[in-house]
């Protein structure tokens, strides 16, 4: 009998220490984005991760010119470079015009700036409380085309529809299950 006990408390300590999740832990929908130039080369990555405050972003991206650039969710995961125009324009499921700034605005598809360091990398995380990635809501990144997160060659001025003068676009990551 305490064989047995000492057995099922080593099999118990084992399995404590094998990562298994909590009961909450990471309930949440997630996508992985992988990001690529007008080139076609892989230059940073995305995690999108849906939470109680809409979609959490983490992006980490080099060998970018540095300054601060616009960055936008798309209608479509399509990134066909070099223009990368196939991703549509920005995700809007609300038929507003756009920025954040703009009295008619803003569309669901609009992100806060992003800086580029003098080095051509970015590391930032932001939260987009208009989108979701749960499936069947109209304002999700996850429907039937997916979407697509598009980071343009200048900053966003918030107010000029329908892009914010924010250029070319240079970098384009395919948002779908």
């Amino acid at each position: 009998m305490k064989k047995q006990f000492i057995s099922l408390l080593g099999l118990i300590v084992i399995l404590s220490g094998c990562g298994f999740p909590s009961v909450d832990a990471d309930l949440n929908e997630q996508v992985q984005v992988s990001l690529i130039n007008s080139e076609g080369k892989e230059v940073g990555q995305a995690t999108l991760t849906d939470n109680t405050k809409g979609v959490h972003i983490l992006l980490k991206a080099e060998g970018l010119t540095p300054g601060v650039k616009g960055i936008h969710f798309h209608e479509t995961a399509k990134c066909e470079k070099p223009e990368f125009t196939t991703a549509g324009a920005h995700f809007n499921s609300t038929q507003k015009e756009h920025g954040f700034q703009n009295p008619k605005g803003y569309h669901v598809g609009d992100l806060p700036n992003i800086e580029v360091g003098e080095d051509g990398k970015v590391e930032v995380e932001t939260v987009s409380p208009a989108v979701v990635l749960a499936a069947g809501k109209s304002n999700s990144l996850l429907d039937a085309d997916g979407s697509a997160l598009i980071i343009h060659e200048n900053a966003d001025d918030y107010k000029t529809d329908p892009s914010g003068n924010s250029g070319k676009r240079i970098v384009c990551g395919e948002i779908s299950k």
